[in-house]
């Protein structure tokens, strides 16, 4: 079973964390809390997760996917250079990489959306397109080792894709 990297901060979209990771526990793999120095972080409606690993400690080699939910938290995560080192790694290995609604925003900082196909949260369309991606406006997307989701209604979908990718 896989081992998942789960990069969050402050205010992350609650629904987007918690359902993925009981999903993916249910389905036999291992999720990894990963946040900034460890700390315990809170999302948009006041569920709290503590780090169980600090983002210095993110390695590629010790994970075979990463997840990044939405919210707030990928403003916070992208600004962390072992993070995106970490996604950029785990592109390259073509690893799957998960972002959803906002996380993209971890992606276009990494620089890993050129020439990729990608949908988000409308909001920030123009950022994907402006990091080279070819934005689309569909419940989820699949680019090689890459999924994006655009909205908490999409998590069926989402899911049901990554964990096709993890098998």
């Amino acid at each position: 079973m896989a081992k998942i990297a789960f990069l969050v901060g402050n205010l992350f979209q609650d629904e987007e964390l918690i359902y993925p990771y009981y999903r993916l526990v249910e389905a036999g793999h291992e999720v990894v809390v990963a946040t900034d120095d460890k700390q315990e972080v809170q999302g948009k409606a006041g569920h709290k997760v503590a780090g169980e690993i600090s983002f210095s400690e993110l390695e590629a080699n010790d994970f075979d996917a990463a997840y990044v939910p939405g919210g707030f938290s990928p403003d916070y995560v992208r600004r962390d250079k072992t993070v995106l080192q970490f996604i950029r790694d785990l592109d390259q290995a073509k690893k799957p990489v998960g972002f959803f609604c906002h996380g993209p925003w971890v992606a276009v900082s990494a620089g890993i959306l050129k020439k990729r196909k990608a949908t988000s949260v409308g909001a920030i369309k123009d950022d994907l397109i402006n990091a080279g991606a070819k934005w689309v406006d569909e419940e989820v997307v699949v680019d090689g080792n890459l999924i994006t989701s655009r909205k908490p209604s999409d998590l069926p979908a989402f899911m049901r894709e990554f964990l096709k990718l993890l098998q």
